[in-house]
């Protein structure tokens, strides 16, 4: 029987309420997935209404997909009107470093190249098609994935196809891009990097997938003990590890690459600031190296803007299906000119020149932060440093770096404890120190205010 002992007659509009109260029923699980519902005929009766107000408020219903005629069965609730699943929230992050110099993870937004997108912008909107104005392909328009499968192989060594690649709404989409995939194939438990980034295990967390941390050394993850976890993926940033800022060693990736292809299991890499090397020459991609079992995961967030929300996405051919599908059940594409503009700013060589220009910028400014550590804290182990926008400054063993961060933070500036990056309890205590975002001047004055607080703690 319907859920609906009686309508408030007095209140008037009979039919909205009627509509309302099929909906709340269906929508709390009162009326399950597949229950067949009286005929129109049937429930005026029993709720002494026209029949014209039963068929109104199911018309209503069916047009929404709550409800489904079927001929020679009547009306019932459609199956994918159930209760929806949800994922498990995110455990609470322990600590979210303030906004202030020194803060890691953000760029200089005032080095944006406004005249270059401007124009790229405008190519793109006057040469773009009515038709190309329509819902495009999930993956994202051919001509960026085309730029960027040639620019990915150009710069990062990769072996990009076209087909292959997905644009999405940065890191974080093709995150939940790919953890939707691993569920679909009953994975569970994702291996990450110990210490590593906050961000990137909320997202996978946020999904559902449970984690595992792996130590990282001075040569990069340790694949012996990623081997001993039950893991179908790992997620890791082989480049340019965040934070210590090691390159996963040639000996370790092809560990990691044997693992995969032993078990099956995805390896994602997170090539989150490649375009930044000052002291070294580039290291080529992972995925160059492993395109079957490698999803390789980029976007413009550290070099020009993440207001853009431009990202990309590598796939192996035999994830493709899934991470497309999970692609247009998320949003059915991104917003076509943003990403055309973005194409012709790759075409047209103003990325390049603006990564050169940029790499210029961030050198300069690391070696202000060098210079004023040298100055200021001249016992400091300063770690990471060739590449990247951030470096690591070691503390003494012993040292509450967490409580370092948190002192630093009520004087004005941002660095990140690596306590707070890493998932097991044991670790050499440090700060992490972002240097992109701040000019000489400001990192100079803000290595001073640090070098008192640790004088105080």
């Amino acid at each position: 029987m319907v859920p609906i002992s009686a309508l408030d007659r007095a209140a008037g509009g009979l039919g909205a309420q009627l509509t309302a109260a099929l909906r709340d029923a269906v929508a709390d699980g009162r009326l399950a997935p597949g229950a067949r519902l009286p005929s129109t005929r049937e429930l005026a009766a029993g709720l002494r209404v026209s029949r014209g107000v039963v068929v109104d408020a199911y018309e209503q219903l069916i047009a929404e997909g709550r409800l489904v005629a079927r001929r020679g069965a009547g009306t019932v609730v459609a199956p994918r009107a159930s209760p929806p699943v949800r994922a498990p929230e995110p455990p609470p992050v322990a600590y979210r470093p303030v906004d202030g110099p020194l803060r890691p993870g953000v760029p200089d937004l005032s080095m944006f190249p406004r005249a270059a997108w401007r124009r790229a912008y405008e190519t793109a909107l006057a040469g773009a098609p009515h038709s190309g104005l329509d819902y495009g392909p999930p993956a994202g328009p051919v001509r960026l994935r085309e730029e960027l499968a040639g620019y990915l192989n150009r710069v990062r060594a990769a072996r990009a196809e076209p087909a292959r690649v997905v644009v999405t709404a940065g890191v974080a989409q093709a995150l939940s891009l790919l953890a939707a995939a691993l569920r679909a194939r009953g994975v569970r438990e994702v291996a990450v990097e110990d210490p590593g980034s906050v961000g990137v295990r909320g997202h996978l967390e946020g999904h559902g997938l449970r984690l595992t941390g792996v130590p990282v050394d001075a040569d990069g993850l340790v694949p012996a003990a990623l081997a001993a976890t039950g893991a179908g993926a790992v997620v890791l940033t082989p480049a340019h590890q965040f934070p210590t800022g090691v390159v996963l060693a040639p000996g370790r990736r092809a560990e990691l690459i044997a693992w995969a292809r032993r078990t099956g299991a995805l390896i994602v890499e997170d090539d989150y600031d490649a375009e930044f090397r000052y002291d070294r020459d580039p290291v080529g991609c992972l995925q160059g190296l492993a395109p079957d079992v490698v999803a390789h995961t980029g976007s413009v967030s550290k070099a020009l803007a993440p207001g853009l929300r431009i990202g990309w996405l590598v796939v192996p051919p035999a994830r493709s299906g899934s991470v497309l599908a999970a692609k247009e059940a998320a949003d059915l594409g991104g917003p076509v000119l943003e990403q055309l503009a973005f194409a012709e700013l790759i075409a047209n060589g103003g990325y390049d020149r603006h990564l050169r220009a940029a790499r210029r910028e961030h050198r300069r400014r690391r070696d202000a932060l060098l210079d004023a550590l040298a100055t200021h804290l001249p016992q400091a182990r300063v770690t990471g440093i060739a590449a990247g926008l951030h470096l690591v400054v070691e503390l003494p063993p012993g040292t509450d770096d967490h409580r370092v961060a948190q002192d630093a933070a009520r004087a004005g500036i941002a660095p990140i404890a690596l306590r707070t990056l890493r998932l097991s309890a044991s670790g050499p205590p440090g700060l992490v120190l972002g240097y992109a975002r701040d000019d000489p001047s400001t990192l100079r004055a803000a290595v001073l205010t640090l070098a008192e607080v640790l004088r105080l703690d």
